[in-house]
């Protein structure tokens, strides 16, 4: 059987009272004050926590790690207003009830100026949020811009920049398999929890929250639980490699906690996206319109494909710049292996001259352009090679 992989939807801790009610949250003494009025962030951890400063060519222990970065990661707390059934007994069984959720998950400094990264998730349709630190001060935060499609936000607050202490993004291309790794979060309210493991794999896919694909998700054993969300996977030198994202909960749909598997999303994505929504609060993506499916060998042999590699086009989106260049879908269905694909559409193989072997591959080349600029495409038509340029559109807010 197939895993199932769950987005750590924060550590969802307590659902109280009517709208305007009191709410509780649940282990609140274990996570320090995070109520109240507007705090000031008093901690100057810079003499004891230099994270910001140049960081050393050497390895660091666990506890050098956490000392220089703890100061820099933050207990985020959301607050949601949901929509309940009414109360049959005690109230109006005709007048909608609205509840406060409260959930929490984490998130780490980026500057001076008072940026926080965290998920996308984590702060998904609040009302409100707020940001603790490791002295148990809290203050309100800003959404300063949110983008689904890679699960990652920017919150922004207002603090002196000498309370604060920015945490370094390393090069998340550089890891390999076996490198060790750091994580730091508050899994369910426990705050800065530090955890230690490996890069078990890099490369992996996983699901945005609106259903688009993050890819170069870097695959760690580090204990990761509901309530990391947002909090940074760092590298031996103390530099976030990663934004702790997603868990595999194994076979047991009942299992929620950590079984040695979870999902980071790459800290090059995140110096991308955040620049992006610092400067503008939101990511305009570039879309092509097509789905498609890579070429196997058995594929190109079985049904005598003209090239033993590229993708077959399986869709195009009615409207999409793929449509009005004229790229056409397979409509021949046919197994192979248990495996279905539609043929006798176009065969693409190469994109602004770069042979595509993979959905990755594609993806990478359309994002690093934006709507309106054009991609030139090198595919087969009918066993003939074709060029076909392609205005990029906008990418929707979910995918077809």
């Amino acid at each position: 059987m197939v895993g199932r992989t769950r987005i750590l939807a924060g550590a969802a801790l307590l659902a109280a009272g009517l709208l305007g009610a009191g709410v509780a949250l649940g282990g609140a003494a274990a996570v320090g004050a995070l109520g109240g009025g507007t705090t000031t962030v008093r901690e100057v951890a810079a003499e004891a926590s230099p994270a910001a400063a140049s960081v050393p060519g050497r390895a660091l222990s666990i506890n050098d790690i956490y000392r220089r970065a703890a100061p820099g990661v933050v207990q985020v707390t959301s607050t949601t207003v949901v929509n309940v059934q009414p109360d049959t007994f005690f109230g109006n069984p005709f007048l909608p009830q609205r509840e406060q959720e409260r959930s929490l998950g984490s998130g780490f400094v980026v500057d001076k100026a008072g940026h926080i990264v965290t998920n996308y998730h984590v702060i998904e349709g609040a009302k409100q949020v707020r940001v603790s630190f490791s002295n148990g001060a809290s203050m309100k935060a800003t959404v300063q811009g949110s983008d689904p499609s890679s699960d990652l936000a920017v919150l922004k607050i207002d603090a002196s920049s000498r309370a604060l202490t920015p945490l370094p993004l390393g090069n998340s291309d550089a890891m390999q398999v076996g490198d060790p790794v750091v994580a730091i979060g508050n899994p369910f309210g426990l705050d800065r929890t530090v955890t230690a493991g490996i890069v078990s794999a890099i490369q992996r896919a996983i699901t945005a929250p609106n259903g688009y694909t993050i890819d170069h998700v870097i695959q760690t054993d580090a204990a990761i639980n509901h309530g990391n969300s947002g909090g940074p996977l760092l590298n031996r030198r103390g530099e976030v490699i990663g934004v702790n994202s997603q868990i595999e909960t194994g076979d047991n749909s009942a299992s929620s906690g950590n079984v040695g598997v979870g999902f980071a999303i790459p800290s090059n994505t995140v110096k991308t996206v955040v620049a992006q929504l610092i400067r503008q609060g939101h990511i305009d993506r570039a879309f092509l319109g097509v789905s498609a499916v890579p070429i196997t060998r058995d594929l190109a042999k079985v049904f005598r494909l003209p090239v033993s590699h590229g993708l077959l086009i399986q869709s195009v989106k009615p409207g999409s710049g793929a449509a009005k260049a004229g790229l056409e879908a397979g409509t021949t269905q046919v197994v192979l292996a248990g495996e279905s694909y539609n043929l006798g559409g176009d065969i693409l193989v190469e994109a602004d001259g770069t042979p595509v072997e993979s959905l990755s591959t594609l993806r990478d080349i359309v994002a690093a352009k934006t709507p309106g600029e054009a991609v030139h495409l090198t595919v087969y038509r009918s066993g003939k090679k074709k060029e076909v340029e392609v205005k990029l559109g906008r990418q929707p807010g979910t995918p077809s």
